[in-house]
């Protein structure tokens, strides 16, 4: 039965926060798509992107309308789809040299891991919430790493270590809200954030890539310690678009170095150092504040929800949307390897954007019936 009440319950504090940011990328594309001789702003990908925008925001009113306890019977479902969609890729042929999307012929291009990581926090959730006391012992660990180490394993072998890399700190806050082994969490907790550290000081200069290559390549290999070069051209890229940016920025459609297409993949992973171009520091704190806005409320309602398996979904979507943030914009300003996270709202593409608008629907779901147990 159509329950109208339900929509009265959502936090609308949120829905300028989302529209502010789909404004804010539909400008940036149009700029970095167009023709710089003509302030055109309806370019091709603009149009598909808005097209996007509004099926999102079907899925984030549907999300918000379906009951989220009934994600409980469908996570292990959900689970075996997903990876069975993760493997089908390798029966495909490749796009682009990767397996990572399906070709649906006259629609669109479907990339499963988008969806793999949203699925991945609903399963931990219904995972952890089973498992109730015993969540602290060693086979809840070890379970756990078993459950987010298949899609991990899969999403790498496409290859897309972006994507990849973002299950590892869902996995990890989901395990500290679940209380699992804490021994174990706090070792692996370090262990991230001690390698976090030592790519910094990579991508700082602080240690020499060149002479750190003979240490670092007794564990790793040629071609994956090559992503961890600071001096690549998209690197250097990104970093010359931030400065160029300065305070105010150089203006709409006036970006001459991501305008003359210098910047490469400007309007998808690079997406943030166009936008910093064209609208400067200032056009940056405001962005920052539109995603801290959009984190806290998302973390509000982890804090109201009622019952565990909301409060995982609710945290674990929380540092799903938090970590795509932190990954891109580190990237950009030559932090961490570019590695093709995409910055949500902001980057073009429509697995990204119907996987977020699905997480924020499912999050104003759990809040909107905070009060109905």
């Amino acid at each position: 039965m159509w329950k109208s009440s339900l929509f009265s319950r959502l936090d609308y504090r949120i829905v300028p926060v989302i529209a502010a940011l789909m404004v804010i990328s539909l400008l940036v594309i149009s700029s970095m798509t167009g023709d710089p001789s003509e302030e055109d702003f309806w370019t091709p990908l603009v149009k598909t992107q808005l097209r996007w925008f509004c099926l999102g925001w079907l899925v984030f009113f549907l999300a918000s309308y379906f009951d989220y306890r009934r994600l409980r019977s469908l996570s292990p479902l959900l689970y075996c789809i997903m990876i069975l969609l993760l493997a089908g890729l390798f029966f495909t042929s490749p796009i682009q040299n990767v397996h990572r999307w399906y070709k649906i012929p006259g629609v669109a291009s479907l990339q499963p891991s988008e969806q793999a990581k949203l699925i991945l926090v609903i399963f931990l959730s219904w995972f952890l919430e089973r498992r109730g006391r015993e969540a602290s012992s060693l086979s809840t660990a070890i379970q756990m790493a078993l459950i987010v180490a298949v899609p991990f394993l899969l999403i790498l072998k496409q290859p897309d270590l972006g994507t990849a890399l973002i299950l590892c700190p869902i996995a990890l806050a989901l395990a500290y809200f679940g209380e699992v082994h804490r021994g174990l969490v706090r070792m692996v907790t370090f262990c991230a954030l001690g390698a976090l550290f030592v790519v910094a000081l990579l991508f700082l200069g602080v240690l020499d890539h060149e002479k750190m290559r003979p240490l670092f390549t007794t564990v790793l290999k040629e071609y994956q310690y090559q992503r961890l070069n600071p001096n690549t051209y998209h690197q250097k890229a990104s970093q010359i678009a931030i400065a160029i940016g300065g305070v105010s920025g150089s203006g709409w459609h006036k970006g001459e170095f991501s305008g003359r297409k210098w910047l490469p993949a400007a309007h998808t992973d690079s997406v943030f150092a166009a936008y910093s171009e064209e609208f400067g520091l200032v056009g940056v704190a405001f962005l920052l504040l539109l995603y801290y806005a959009l984190i806290y409320f998302s973390f509000q309602v982890a804090a109201v929800a009622k019952d565990p398996f909301g409060r995982f979904l609710a945290a674990g979507l929380t540092v799903y949307l938090a970590m795509h943030v932190l990954f891109n914009i580190g990237m950009m300003c030559a932090l961490l390897p570019i590695s093709g996270v995409p910055l949500i709202f902001l980057t073009y593409g429509g697995s990204s954007i119907l996987s977020t608008m699905g997480a924020l629907g499912i999050l104003q779901s759990i809040y909107s019936r905070r009060f109905m147990f």
